[in-house]
């Protein structure tokens, strides 16, 4: 598979970058720090497109002052949130909160939607995703080991589907399994190509 030029992942998150080397997907990474609060009155999908949004203009910004070499390339951006029960889930912000949310979404079914925005000089190509996850019961001894061994406080649900929670504890997934990683990658290959 050929692309016409490398991309630009605007994200330290090392499960997109895999997920990109995986598709065989030519990129370099720049990124920008970025605010990721986003208006009150967006719907819950609208949100994790606002925030990716944000990313990519913030990225195009930094490139077009600091980085001409990059300019012309396609920015890819995303986030992900977790909603259970129309409640966006969050990074947690300590163990106890991760303890608390992985007790929250154990036997029940929550959401992954993951905003994409691929964007250039000329366009902008923006999507949501949305995977269903549903859990089996956990036990408060699977959560605290879960937690304490593989720290999951950069995780929006504080949890990684390839992790060992994902492994043991995930009863069905209706929908994209690598949206659930953080990207879903099957896509974003394709509007790629189309764009291209």
């Amino acid at each position: 598979m050929t692309y016409n030029s490398s991309i630009i992942l605007a994200s330290q998150s090392p499960r997109r970058k895999q997920l990109l080397e995986w598709a065989e997907v030519p990129f370099d990474i720049v990124v920008k720090s970025t605010d990721e609060s986003y208006p009150s009155h967006l719907s819950i999908a609208e949100v994790p497109v606002f925030i990716a949004r944000e990313k990519a203009v913030g990225v195009q910004q930094h490139i077009r002052e600091n980085l001409p070499e990059h300019s012309g390339k396609t920015i890819l951006a995303a986030d992900t949130v977790v909603v259970l029960e129309d409640t966006i889930i969050g990074k947690p912000t300590d163990r106890d909160n991760a303890i608390s949310i992985l007790k929250a979404l154990a036997g029940k079914r929550h959401a992954v939607i993951t905003g994409v925005v691929l964007l250039t000089n000329e366009k902008e190509i923006a999507f949501a995703d949305t995977t269903y996850v549903t859990f089996h019961p956990l036990t408060d001894q699977e959560i605290v080991f879960y937690v304490d061994k593989y720290k999951p406080y950069d995780k929006a649900g504080a949890y990684a589907i390839q992790e060992l929670i994902g492994v043991i504890g995930i009863k069905a997934i209706e929908g994209d399994f690598y949206n659930v990683m953080g990207l879903p990658v099957s896509r974003v290959v394709r509007e790629l190509i189309i764009d291209n």
